[in-house]
């Protein structure tokens, strides 16, 4: 446990391992560590809204998968047109050292997402509103996405001196990886769980488009 909060202090430092070219594989694997780590440790806190007594631990699991399975999904679903772009752009020389990069910063944010547990937990513990504890943990999902960024930056700052094309490239993955992630995290819903209703790892209406669902509700406002 040591050793992983050593390389979680890396990450957040942005030590020279973290994105370096040779021996990219073992990189990968104490990043992925992180995301795993990190992100069920904030699951598990996320699913204990309403208790851990009947079928709650079911949630408590569940929510624990979903967190890291979130981040690894929306950053498989956007590397490809990340790559695509990349080569367009006549990146395709850098296109290691940028994936590199957005593997860092998607562990980085996993930790810093699992340090904003206590505040979830403190949360919980002072309210009951189920709603009130979902926009709570979706703000706590911004604030680790906002700092994940700000280390992405950081991380993307020798590609950016190569060249400016890069600084394009840092905002469309940020723009593609956002436009994925709220679809995912929808589709996999829910992540805190109604006390009043059954555990269940996907919703019925799951695969609904998240977007659609905030224009028709946008539309139910103003056709009143």
């Amino acid at each position: 446990m040591t050793g992983l909060l050593l390389r979680a202090d890396d990450v957040l430092r942005r030590a020279a391992w973290t994105t370096r070219a040779d021996r990219p594989w073992l990189a990968m694997r104490d990043l992925l560590a992180c995301v795993m780590v990190f992100g069920m440790f904030y699951g598990a806190v996320m699913g204990t809204f309403g208790g851990v007594s009947g079928d709650r631990p079911w949630q408590v699991l569940y929510s624990a998968v979903k967190v890291p399975l979130l981040l690894l999904v929306t950053f498989t679903i956007s590397l490809p047109s990340f790559f695509v772009l990349n080569t367009l752009f006549g990146l395709r020389r850098d296109v290691g050292d940028a994936v590199r990069a957005v593997v860092a910063a998607q562990a980085g944010l996993a930790i810093i997402l699992g340090s904003l547990a206590p505040f979830t937990m403190l949360w919980y513990v002072s309210s009951s509103g189920y709603q009130a504890a979902i926009l709570f943990n979706a703000v706590m999902f911004a604030v680790a996405s906002l700092a994940g960024q700000g280390l992405l930056r950081g991380l993307y700052r020798p590609l950016i001196a190569r060249s400016e094309k890069h600084r394009f490239m840092l905002r469309a993955w940020l723009v593609v990886y956002a436009f994925v992630g709220i679809q995912m995290a929808w589709v996999l819903r829910p992540f805190v769980g109604s006390p009043t209703t059954p555990v269940q790892f996907f919703r019925e209406d799951s695969w609904d488009n998240a977007y659609m669902v905030v224009v028709n509700l946008i539309w139910n406002v103003f056709a009143r």
